[in-house]
């Protein structure tokens, strides 16, 4: 059995990542920055952790997807939360700012990850003990 759904989520998320690779790239290019952020460059920091904020909490979602996926869960429901997932991730960058932590994209975008992680880990777990 495929996992064509959590294919078609990851797909989407991956050309995200390199959306957000490519502005650090970018940025690192400009700035002659090779690690880190110098300790000093406010546009590559904020790009660098928009790219790592997405690598600590994406993996851990698709991963739970395409367990439930595997392990029978409705499509309707797989599909929701990998809508919902990807909105998040679209969204999230454009409220991380260093400035605050009160940003309507930011409690979005990490609202939305969480709740897509939160519900696919109980349905991993439901899909296990039923």
């Amino acid at each position: 059995m495929g996992m064509y759904i959590t294919g078609f989520y990851a797909g989407l998320l991956g050309l995200i990542m390199l959306a957000l690779i490519a502005n650090v790239g970018r940025l690192r290019g400009q700035t002659g920055v090779s690690l880190g952020n110098a300790g000093q460059d406010r546009a590559l920091l904020i790009a660098d952790r928009r790219h790592m904020n997405f690598i600590e909490n994406v993996p851990l979602a698709l991963v739970l997807l395409a367990i439930i996926e595997t392990n029978g869960a409705p499509h309707l429901w797989v599909h929701v939360l990998g809508i919902v997932l990807v909105i998040a991730r679209v969204i999230h960058p454009f409220g991380l700012k260093p400035e605050s932590m009160r940003s309507t994209c930011r409690l979005i975008g990490a609202g939305g990850t969480m709740l897509v992680t939160l519900v696919a880990s109980l349905m991993a777990i439901w899909l296990f003990v039923r």
